[in-house]
């Protein structure tokens, strides 16, 4: 029986000490580069649409699981030496516990991500400059002020000449989600 119980605590150990680096690693992962799904962009826009879903299974869950289960475990066994099943039985609800709490705060940082939606009839009138060069009724992108961020969008040269790059423009019109730009 004693072999049995020293075993039972080497396991533990062993799978709480494993996940307990895992989580650290994976964590450190997430500090340095960002979570992995998070995507670059180059030209300013920070249109995102994110919803704070609840998902039960993922590997910061599991990491989670595993972890507690293992130390929960090795701390009933060494500490109050009850018996195997009690010992499971206490060390796989700890480790529910922690998987969904860990679910649980996952979804409230992903709330906190930014969702922006940027109305771009707020860059009417508002004088930008040209970020590529327009053929007459041409199309581009312009650097223009659209909810009182600088950005880069989507812009068609309303007039009969040619806009060069960093030329002073002006929204004159907005529709179908495109701005309608005059050299200034």
């Amino acid at each position: 029986m004693e072999t049995i119980t020293q075993n039972a605590i080497q396991y533990y150990y062993y799978l709480a000490v494993f996940a307990t680096l895992l989580f650290a690693i994976k964590l450190v992962i997430f500090w340095i580069f960002g979570g992995g799904d998070a995507e670059v962009s180059a030209d300013f826009n920070t249109e995102t649409d994110t919803d704070g879903t609840f998902h039960f299974i993922s590997l910061q869950t599991i990491l989670a699981f595993l972890m507690s289960f293992g130390w929960m475990g090795y701390a009933v066994l060494k500490t109050f030496n009850l018996g195997q099943f009690a010992t499971f039985c206490s060390a796989f609800g700890v480790g529910l516990i922690f998987m969904f709490g860990t679910a649980y705060l996952m979804t409230l940082v992903k709330k906190l991500e930014k969702n922006v939606k940027k109305d771009k009839a707020t860059a009417l009138d508002k004088i930008g400059k040209a970020y590529t060069d327009f053929a007459p009724k041409g199309q581009g992108r312009v650097e223009v002020e659209i909810n009182g961020q600088l950005t880069v969008a989507e812009a068609i040269n309303n007039t009969e000449n040619e806009i060069k790059s960093f030329d002073a423009v002006k929204v004159v019109k907005v529709e179908n989600d495109l701005l309608y730009i005059e050299k200034v």
